[in-house]
């Protein structure tokens, strides 16, 4: 196996020790996770179920791609995305809510972004993506990043990204 071929393979572990913690922790706590997913496209929800035993704190997941489905399924008000662009904190903060206003989930997800290789501007480039983060209604973060590399290198780091904040958010008492 060469060292691309044993990069992955510790990549893959790594992510599955994740997966794994996140569900202890998760579970522990009898609360069920929620992901609502621009452009990554469901690789969060995707990457989430890939393990046994996710049904047991795995809720559901939205991929809202377009600006429309953000509205119809999450409630992420039309005049909030014109306003300020689908990649933006308040939009992340609005798909955050909107989750777990429309499941039975507690802790929800969002991710919003450009990937590329198109789509980017000077105030928002390639690679610019806002996670929200919420534990009910009361309890809301939101965060910017910036990551490098093509798209898949981008959707990669933000499912990454999501997963190791969702931890330390929901270890966060």
């Amino acid at each position: 196996m060469g060292s691309l071929g044993l990069d992955r393979l510790v990549e893959v572990q790594a992510l599955d020790t994740l997966l794994t913690q996140l569900g202890l922790a998760l579970s522990a706590r009898g609360l069920r996770l929620v992901t609502a997913e621009s452009c990554t496209g469901g690789l969060i929800a995707g990457t989430c179920t890939s393990i046994a035993g996710s049904s047991d704190w795995f809720e559901r997941g939205y991929v809202t791609y377009s600006n429309e489905s953000k509205t119809e399924l999450l409630g992420v008000p039309a005049e909030m995305i014109e306003r300020h662009g689908a990649v933006s904190r308040e939009v992340a903060m609005a798909m955050a809510l909107g989750a777990l206003q429309h499941s039975r989930g507690q802790v929800s997800v969002a991710v919003t972004g450009i990937a590329g290789p198109g789509g980017g501007s000077e105030a928002k480039p390639v690679g610019t993506v806002w996670f929200g983060f919420a534990r009910g209604q009361d309890f809301v973060q939101t965060e910017v990043m910036l990551f490098k590399g093509d798209r898949t290198k981008v959707r990669a780091a933000a499912v990454r990204h999501a997963l190791v904040r969702v931890l330390s958010f929901v270890g966060s008492d």
